[in-house]
């Protein structure tokens, strides 16, 4: 039997569900020594995975389709145009320098000094 991966709502869930009868078992047994301890910790790390899970299915929900891909040879959306082989010729102060002007909009880096 297979079983499809649960989706960031059910984890949510299933998280704080966890950590609530954690919390609870922890509340009314009131034990203060080193099992109590290790409760209260698995019920910090529960509840840390229950606010993930509830942040992913956040974005899950707002993510937007993906827009064409663009033509061969010219860089896609969110990308500068400088392939690997041009940032390894470059020096890092240069790379630096023609991120940021790229990003400004200043097009090409060339024919200023440094």
């Amino acid at each position: 039997m297979r079983f499809s991966r649960p989706d960031a709502r059910t984890k949510a869930a299933v998280a704080a569900l966890a950590a609530l009868a954690l919390l609870v078992t922890l509340v009314v047994r009131g034990r203060q020594d080193l099992p109590g301890v290790a409760l209260a910790l698995l019920c910090v790390l529960l509840t840390m995975i229950a606010a993930v899970s509830v942040t992913a299915a956040r974005q899950g929900d707002g993510e937007r389709p993906t827009a064409a891909p663009a033509a061969p040879g010219q860089p896609g959306s969110g990308q500068y145009g400088i392939d690997a082989d041009t940032l390894e010729t470059l020096d890092p102060r240069d790379t630096v320098r023609v991120m940021r002007e790229r990003r400004r909009g200043r097009g090409s880096a060339t024919g200023e000094g440094g």
